[in-house]
């Protein structure tokens, strides 16, 4: 689905962006996992790609560093020459009330969600609109940017921008035969979730139609319908992959 396409996938280190990773190898393209930490991609990709059709390379940088964003992506196209698709899932997350909300961690969620997401679609999209065959861009966002949450006042507003900005591109880079969509995830059986309170967390999943968390390659075949072909007539779009959950 995917075979001779090159990907990048940002935050690509575990979680729904190693997930990501994996399904587009599994279908034939060769993924740049961005990460931060030295080493982390390695730490699986070697023995995974053994068996994948496609290939997993490991990228290192910040992406709120628009200059790392700029020579990061740069080394991608003159190895390869083109980028088919890109994933904007890296993101930072701090659960704060109200009366409680940190500067700091209100910085770092902003420059993280927002202006890395902006950094790495303005950069790729470059490239992307030098090619006739355009590409793909898949923005993730969240549930909490369409439905709110308690105490999630600053991630839910970064998510929100998410939202309009992928909204905003998808006009802007149609012509240039660039898709730019987003993928709102629910609830999801990530590191995170190991860490949350047992009792509120069967709460939350008792509001889930389906019944359960997603897993990140419930997000990752999402992803994967919107970089393939097969939605080449779909942009400006956000797609919820939360399993019927009622808030």
């Amino acid at each position: 689905m995917l075979t001779g396409k090159v990907c990048i996938v940002t935050g690509g280190s575990r979680g729904i962006g190693k997930a990501v990773c994996q399904v587009f190898a599994q279908n034939g393209a060769l993924v740049y996992a961005v990460a931060t930490r030295e080493g982390s991609v390695e730490e699986w990709a070697g023995e995974f790609n053994k068996d994948a059709k496609g290939e997993v390379r490991s990228l290192y940088f910040d992406i709120s560093d628009e200059r790392a964003v700029t020579e990061g992506i740069g080394k991608v196209r003159r190895a390869c020459g083109h980028i088919d698709g890109l994933v904007n899932n890296a993101g930072v997350e701090f659960n704060e009330l109200i009366g409680m909300i940190s500067h700091r961690n209100m910085e770092k969620m902003f420059s993280v969600n927002v202006y890395g997401t902006i950094y790495m679609l303005q950069t790729v999209s470059r490239i992307m609109g030098r090619q006739e065959t355009g590409g793909s861009i898949v923005n993730i966002t969240s549930m909490t940017a369409l439905r709110g949450n308690k105490g999630q006042l600053v991630y839910s507003a970064t998510k929100g921008a998410v939202i309009s900005l992928t909204k905003s591109a998808a006009k802007e880079l149609a012509a240039k035969r660039i898709r730019v969509n987003a993928i709102a995830p629910g609830l999801t059986n990530t590191d995170m979730m190991k860490q949350a309170d047992p009792e509120k967390l069967k709460s939350r999943i008792s509001n889930i139609c389906m019944g359960r968390l997603a897993e990140p390659e419930d997000i990752a075949k999402a992803c994967l319908f919107m970089v393939s072909d097969l939605s080449v007539y779909i942009s400006g779009q956000v797609l919820a992959v939360d399993g019927c959950t009622i808030m």
